[in-house]
């Protein structure tokens, strides 16, 4: 990064760390938090698409509609999320590769040789000779789909209670003045439902950030993954030789989540003041309160 870390082995004290902290491989390193804050930022929306879709299925008046949005819900929270974040991205990636094979590949050729599932060089997913940021992008996307699946399911079972919890004195009263299903939902169930359901989905984007770190095991270069690489201790083969610090990574990845925890529960905060604010709950009994 600097003119003077041309030669490593030369520089000792902060001159050496500066050189140390902006090699190539730490600029990877930094880089890697925007990941963890891109599958935020990508995972909650489709997860809450996900749980909206669970939760009005669920309530579907259509009974195998109304099956699908249970088996959903109870399935996905009833196995260990380990499982969903391996089986999902593995289970997509043999359905592209093995839909890809039908076009590219001799349709002749069974993907299945014994308990091997394997598919012509032409119709992997990605190619190997793709560049690396091609295998981490495609990476992320299996890690997406897997994370918005699961939490999708618990953001449904939230949706669910709130919606249940919505006085059904107000529904009876919007069909008596002859408003339909589609538009009692739209105008007084999902619109009354998020003071509801904000605690649960509160807590759930907590444990999503908590879950950030499973990227490292899909394979995906986060943090974890770069943590500890970096930090693990570092002959005289390499350009900067150290002992083991893995601790000192780790310690500002906890400061990092720590941080994010923090700011999360600003915004939270702000969020259900906003939605309680002249409604008839606890919390908008006491905004009402503070405010006389």
């Amino acid at each position: 990064m600097f003119a003077y870390c041309a030669d490593p082995k030369s520089l000792e004290g902060l001159t050496w760390l500066s050189c140390y902290l902006t090699s190539g491989t730490h600029m990877r390193f930094y880089l890697s938090f925007l990941t963890v804050l891109a599958l935020l930022a990508v995972t909650a929306p489709i997860a809450m698409l996900f749980g909206f879709g669970g939760a009005m299925a669920s309530r579907s008046r259509i009974t195998p509609l109304r099956w699908f949005g249970k088996i959903y819900t109870s399935m996905v929270r009833g196995v260990p999320d380990i499982i969903f974040f391996l089986f999902v991205p593995i289970a997509l990636d043999q359905l592209f590769e093995w839909s890809k094979s039908r076009f590219v590949c001799d349709p002749s050729v069974p993907v299945w040789q014994g308990n091997e599932f394997r598919v012509c060089a032409a119709a992997k997913i990605p190619l190997s000779s793709s560049p690396e940021w091609v295998h981490q992008t495609y990476g992320f996307f299996l890690a997406v789909i897997a994370f918005s699946i699961v939490f999708g399911a618990f953001a449904a079972n939230v949706l669910r209670g709130a919606m249940a919890t919505v006085p059904r004195a107000q529904l009876e009263t919007a069909e008596a003045y002859g408003m339909n299903q589609r538009q009692i939902n739209r105008r007084i169930l999902i619109p009354q439902m998020w003071t509801y359901a904000l605690p649960g989905l509160s807590n759930l984007w907590m444990i999503l950030l908590k879950a950030t770190p499973l990227l490292f095991v899909l394979g995906v270069e986060d943090i974890v993954y770069w943590a500890r690489e970096l930090g693990g201790a570092k002959t005289s083969a390499f350009t900067y030789p150290h002992p083991d610090w893995r601790i000192y990574y780790f310690l500002g990845i906890l400061v990092f989540f720590l941080a994010m925890t923090w700011i999360s529960e600003r915004v939270l905060d702000r969020i259900r003041a906003r939605l309680s604010k002249g409604q008839a709950t606890m919390a908008g009994e006491s905004l009402r309160k503070a405010a006389q």
